[in-house]
């Protein structure tokens, strides 16, 4: 099936995680203690990478990580980085739980970068490629097959 633009109408993937939900929970850091460590131990290191994804590399990951390293020196990462779990939030429909993005990031900054990680890589996301080495794939999973014509009836 042809969709007009020279590629193929995708099925739909049904083992993808859900759209409208969170793959894992905020405090869930255990469910991959990689990512669990290298957050605690470093965080701009995790978000860097995350910004440019979620951004769609209008963001490079060296600017968020620089950005995010700055703020932190006063305290004031939370303000830069809950921007980007919103519009992670806004690519995938996430409910804002468990409170707004504003209040996550600032209450709980490093449970959140790690869980939009985890996102992420459950998503089918190499955040160590980048934005060029995820483009197809997620541009992939933005595609909707075209709507199917029921037959006529009388």
């Amino acid at each position: 099936m042809d969709t007009g633009e020279g590629k193929s109408a995708q099925a739909p993937n049904i083992n993808a995680p859900p759209t409208g939900q969170w793959t894992t929970g905020l405090f869930d850091c255990f469910d991959d203690t990689g990512i669990c460590c290298s957050t605690w131990l470093c965080p701009h290191s995790i978000f860097g990478p995350n910004a440019e994804i979620i951004d769609q590399g209008r963001t490079s990951s060296r600017s968020a990580t620089y950005i995010f390293c700055g703020l932190s020196l006063v305290g004031w990462a939370f303000l830069y980085s809950f921007k980007f779990r919103s519009k992670l939030r806004a690519l995938y429909n996430l409910p804002e739980e468990p409170c707004g993005d504003l209040c996550v990031h600032y209450c709980c900054l490093v449970f959140a970068i790690s869980q939009e990680r985890r996102e992420l890589k459950n998503r089918g996301l190499d955040t160590s490629v980048g934005w060029k080495g995820n483009e197809f794939a997620m541009r992939k999973a933005n595609l909707v097959p075209p709507p199917v014509v029921p037959a006529m009836t009388r």
